[in-house]
């Protein structure tokens, strides 16, 4: 079930993107008077499909992406046939440069325009809700095993990221900071300051969502939200709102804390000191193997939450989702120089990963927006059989006045399509990597 729901979510997130990236090349096309022979959302075989117009919509087998076949074009299909004869008025070929290149990026524009509506109505709907840089800077954060490899400690208090303050902690493990060139956090540690550097390619720590439970987290303190009827905690008279103070006589605040203490004394008991209802009491409690007394902890922190009117969510959703091509177009070049991992690169399993095993519209919403500016920026790439390879050959016509030869357009396109079929290939072979290694 858990794989239907993750496939069912790519799919649909897919199909939306898809048929409005190529409804944007449609409209524009007729927009011009150019004649669109085929309209499909997946690739052939056609499952299911009609005809309006001059027009066959349908939906093909292979539901990966998706195609608009516009007649006089030299595209994926390599239908060449009726470049043999005479321009006719219907057809791309016919139309100016500049007719053919909003054509062409038309696609791209509708994608863009859905990735920042939907940011936009996201923020609008939920707001912001984030544990802000003075809590961090109060409480300190918790340094898990992706953390401590590159220095940060528990306790520690981060003052800025790169000698600038931030807003929320979640910016601290940002695609921006993450490849930011010779980044570095501020620490305040035991009364001193000092610089904790960011690794050369450490974002490629973070290739899955797991991973970012394993770099921090802020520190809180807590009481004890729910035991466990049939528990350590219950049996020893902890109830729910109680408040361990020490473990041992080590004093405990935050729940990490607990945590640590508990952890040196598995398989034995422990003395606590509870407050309960204002009386304090030491209670014997059984510490299991792994660390735990089977209680539940209530966090005594609570975090920030921002709601924003129509106007700041227009901002903040564009802000957002630009965002997303910038960190994108920064990650494709450290890859070229090697300092961000190709392994990186998913394809259709790991996309379906990412939307997870539960349904969650909002999460679903969050991620296909992300995608919708991805695409628009792969596809803005200059690669033949791209759209942003049509727009590269379009531009050069513009401005040399010459366009490129049928012949050599069609060869291009084949380049093109080798190309893509080997990132596909690549991708793919990275996912099932991944699902071997754990990664």
């Amino acid at each position: 079930m858990d794989t239907l729901i993750m496939v069912g979510q790519l799919l649909l997130g897919l199909s939306i993107l898809v048929g409005l990236h190529e409804l944007g090349h449609l409209l524009t096309a007729k927009l011009f008077g150019m004649r669109v022979e085929k309209f499909s959302i997946g690739f052939p075989p056609k499952i299911a499909g009609f005809q309006w117009g001059e027009t066959e919509y349908s939906i093909g087998a292979i539901p990966l992406g998706g195609f608009v076949k516009i007649s006089g074009m030299v595209d994926e299909s390599m239908d060449t046939d009726q470049l043999s004869s005479e321009p006719q008025p219907w057809e791309f070929r016919s139309k100016p440069a500049w007719q053919r290149l909003i054509v062409m990026l038309g696609g791209i524009i509708v994608n863009v325009i859905t990735g920042i509506v939907i940011f936009v109505f996201l923020v609008y709907n939920n707001g912001e809700t984030y544990f802000s840089r003075d809590q961090v800077v109060e409480n300190g954060i918790v340094a898990y095993e992706y953390g401590e490899s590159i220095g940060l400690k528990t306790g520690d208090k981060i003052i800025d990221v790169n000698g600038e303050p931030y807003e929320s902690i979640n910016e601290l493990s940002s695609g921006s900071v993450l490849l930011s060139e010779n980044g570095y956090y501020t620490v305040e540690r035991n009364g001193e300051q000092l610089k904790v550097e960011i690794p050369r390619g450490f974002i490629n720590t973070f290739n899955s969502e797991e991973a970012f439970d394993k770099f921090i987290s802020i520190r809180f303190p807590f009481d004890v939200l729910d035991v466990a009827p049939d528990g350590a905690a219950k049996t020893a008279g902890i109830d729910p709102g109680d408040q361990i103070l020490s473990v041992n006589g080590q004093e405990v605040y935050f729940f990490d804390e607990l945590q640590t203490a508990l952890d040196q004394v598995k398989n034995e008991e422990a003395q606590l000191v509870v407050s309960s209802e204002g009386s304090l009491d030491t209670l014997a409690v059984p510490v299991s193997a792994e660390g735990t007394i089977g209680i539940a902890a209530n966090p005594l922190l609570d975090p920030v939450r921002k709601k924003f009117g129509f106007g700041e969510a227009i901002s903040k959703g564009t802000e957002r989702a630009f965002g997303v091509v910038i960190i994108n177009a920064k990650a494709l070049g450290k890859m070229f120089t090697g300092e961000v991992s190709a392994k990186n690169v998913s394809g259709p399993i790991g996309m379906a990963k990412i939307y997870g095993n539960s349904w969650d519209w909002g999460k679903f919403w969050s991620i296909t927006g992300l995608i919708s500016m991805i695409l628009a920026f792969m596809n803005l790439l200059p690669i033949p059989a791209l759209d942003g390879g049509h727009v590269m050959f379009l531009l050069y016509e513009m401005i040399s006045g010459r366009a490129p030869s049928d012949k050599f357009l069609e060869n291009a396109q084949k380049v093109g399509m080798v190309i893509l079929l080997a990132l596909m290939v690549f991708a793919i072979g990275n996912d099932i990597l991944k699902i071997f290694t754990g990664g």
